[in-house]
């Protein structure tokens, strides 16, 4: 059976609207650009809220406010999956995003 591939980066972002809401998510670093890399999910995030019909709250908010101005930076670079998954979830509990559906 082969190994679980464990040396990925992830990047973790914080997305922040021009009303002042926010969300923390994380996506796979592609190479050494990890701004680059919010910014390709930032934009996946905003063509699934106008095709996909998710009850997700970003999604809603995005459907809602479609003007909205989206500021989006990089919180931090995780490597390995199951510690990635495991810092978004504190850093969630941290800055308490009201964006992100629990």
């Amino acid at each position: 059976m082969r190994k679980k591939r464990n040396d990925r980066n992830y990047v973790l972002y914080s997305l922040t609207t021009s009303a002042g809401d926010s969300y923390v998510g994380l996506t796979v670093a592609r190479g050494q650009a990890f701004l680059r890399s919010v910014k390709v999910r930032v934009q996946k995030h905003l063509s699934r809220a106008r095709k996909e019909n998710r009850s997700w709250t970003l999604y809603e908010f995005l459907r809602k406010h479609p003007e909205t101005k989206l500021k989006y930076e990089v919180l931090e670079i995780v490597r390995g999956r199951k510690p990635a998954y495991t810092r978004e979830r504190e850093l969630i509990a941290f800055y308490k995003p009201n964006l992100n559906t629990f």
